[in-house]
Order: C-alpha cells, then structure tokens, then sequence
C-alpha cells in the first residue's frame, strides 16, 4: 500500500483533522517516476561553497570565544537561537508549509522576523522547497534527497545545482495560499535586508550596545555560531532523521524517529510520524514531550493568537500503527 493510498484512507476515517485548508501538496505522489538514463551533471556552487566554508570556520571561532562572553550575551544567544528556530519550526515549517494552525497577524509578523534572523531562505522558498520535498520524498525531485547520502542531505544539497526535477515538481505546485499572505510576501521582497538586520546585526549589536560586550565575542557568538547551529539542527532533520532511528508508523518510508534531533530542533525530530501524518501540528503522537515547538503554538492558542490546531484521531494512529509500523512503537 503506498503513502498515498494510506493518506487518503486515513482523512476518510477523520475528517476532522484535515481542514479544508490542508493540502495535498504535502502527501506523497507514488506516481512520479524517475527519469531513465544518465543523471544529470553535479554542478556545485562555488559560491555556496564558499561561504558556507567561512561561516563554519567563523563558528568554530566563536567556541573559542565562549569563555570570553558575559553572562548576559550567552543567555542572548540561546533567545536569538529560540527566536530563530521558532521561525523555521513554528512559522516556515508547521503553519506556512503544513498550514497545520492559524495564526493571527502579530504571530505571523513574529515569526516571519524570526525566519529572517535563521537566514534559511525567505518563507515562500522554503515552503515550495518543503512540499516539493513531502510529495517526491526521497526521489530526485526531493531537494535534499536522503538516498544520495548523509552529506548531500544535510548540506550537499545546498552546494550543488538543484536536480531538473526538483525546479519542474516546484514549479508545478499550487502556492497560492503562500502568495495571498502579505506577511510571506513582504518578507519576499525585503528578504535580504531582513537578514541583514536581524540574522547579523540585532545579535551583534543588542550585547555590545547593552552591556558592552566587545565587538568581536557579540559578532562570533550570538551572531556566527548561533546562526550556524540553528541551520546545522534543522538540517539534521533532512539527514540524520531520515536515517537513524524506529518507524513506529510506517516502516515503508525511510523517516524516522530521532530524540536527538527533536533536541536539537526543538520537536522537529519525530520525523516518521510526521511524514505519515504532515497535517499534523504537533508533529508527534505526544504534543509537547521534547517539543519546545508545539508548547510554544499552544501557548499562542491561549494567548489568542493562533487557532484551528490540526490533529490526528488516536484511533488513526493506532490503526496506522498496526497497518504499516515496524513493531517497535511505545507509547508516551
């Protein structure tokens, strides 16, 4: 049975947790094929390559740093490190890929700041990227591919040209949700001075302004080596949690379950459930358990400004698990 055929069984037997606003963009297409023949060449990005070299040789420096900075600039770091995040796991991911919740215009502002301090490509990218990546998974027209290895899936994807099938399956896909919010599109068109401003220059500046933190620890710490581990943890996602771990719920994809990587990635790390069930909002069968992310979207349901949390019926998930899982599920 594949994914597909699954996902549709699964929203007949609870409706409920599919809005009308979900989207099948995310649900796997089991009728791609592969194209025959040769593959195309590896372009790499000199570029890319470059820079991606400097940034890590820069956040390596700032570990050296660390015993130099205050107090008050670590504890800095790990807010622009949430804050960060956040835009990627509650903003890019869960509410604009998924829209898996609703969230007012302040919430909406809030992250959209926060994806912008990640750097990780403006929310609109990211999202057709994403879904791209939920529909084709693990076939060429994935953008980061997890069966061409754990480099390219972590970081090699972004070093290299994308594969022709992956421009053409994004091209193909319905953004129209995506295009309507002036949020995500006023990101688009002042991404860059965004990242300017609040991915290198607030981190770097708010420490040596308020406390006097020299220049060089406020730019390696919170700015470089922040940065560099908030990508380096979302991109475990893409690697290491398509590789290491069980699959509870389905054993017929190569997701899995990885509790290190839902450290890192505050809750992205249960990667087999959320691909078997991506409408989802928490992510996970156990809401906020080692996810700071879905603690978080609940907390801005009782503040008011997020609603419409999408969930899966127990009954669902018990029937999945029995249907496709690989026997090792626990549950809590």
């Amino acid at each position: 049975m594949t994914e597909t055929r699954i996902h549709r069984a699964d929203k007949q037997q609870n409706g409920d947790a599919m809005a009308e606003t979900s989207t099948v963009d995310d649900v796997f297409d089991d009728t791609y094929r592969e194209k025959e023949g040769k593959k195309p060449p590896r372009i790499l990005v000199w570029r890319n390559i470059i820079l991606m070299g400097l940034l890590h040789i820069g956040a390596l420096y700032g570990l050296v740093l660390i015993p130099s900075a205050s107090w008050l600039t670590l504890g800095w770091t790990a807010v622009c490190y949430m804050i960060s995040a956040l835009g990627v796991t509650a903003g890019a991911h869960r509410l604009w890929s998924h829209r898996s919740y609703k969230a007012s215009v302040p919430l909406r502002v809030f992250l959209a700041l926060g994806n912008s301090m990640a750097f990780q490509n403006d929310i609109y990218e990211w999202a057709r990227d994403h879904r791209v990546h939920h529909k084709y998974s693990e076939t060429d027209a994935d953008p980061h591919n997890a069966k061409r290895g754990f480099f390219f899936s972590h970081i090699g994807w972004l070093l290299v040209r994308k594969h022709p099938d992956v421009i053409e399956k994004g091209q193909k896909l319905e953004l129209g949700d995506l295009r309507a919010d002036r949020v995500v599109m006023f990101q688009r068109r002042n991404y860059k001075l965004s990242v300017v401003l609040l991915c290198f220059l607030v981190p770097t500046l708010v420490p040596w302004y308020f406390w006097g933190e020299s220049l060089a620890v406020a730019y390696f710490v919170p700015g470089l080596l922040r940065y560099t581990v908030v990508l380096n943890a979302s991109w475990l996602v893409n690697s290491a949690a398509h590789m290491w771990g069980n699959r509870p719920y389905d054993k017929t994809i190569n997701p899995r379950e990885n509790p290190l990587v839902a450290i890192s990635a505050i809750g992205e790390g249960f990667h087999n459930y959320h691909h078997t069930f991506p409408f989802d909002y928490a992510t996970s069968e156990f809401g906020c358990k080692i996810n700071i992310t879905t603690a978080f979207i609940n907390l801005m349901c009782v503040l008011g400004l997020a609603n419409d949390r999408k969930r899966v019926s127990r009954d669902t998930i018990a029937a999945r698990i029995q249907r496709t899982g690989d026997s090792s599920y626990k549950s809590g």
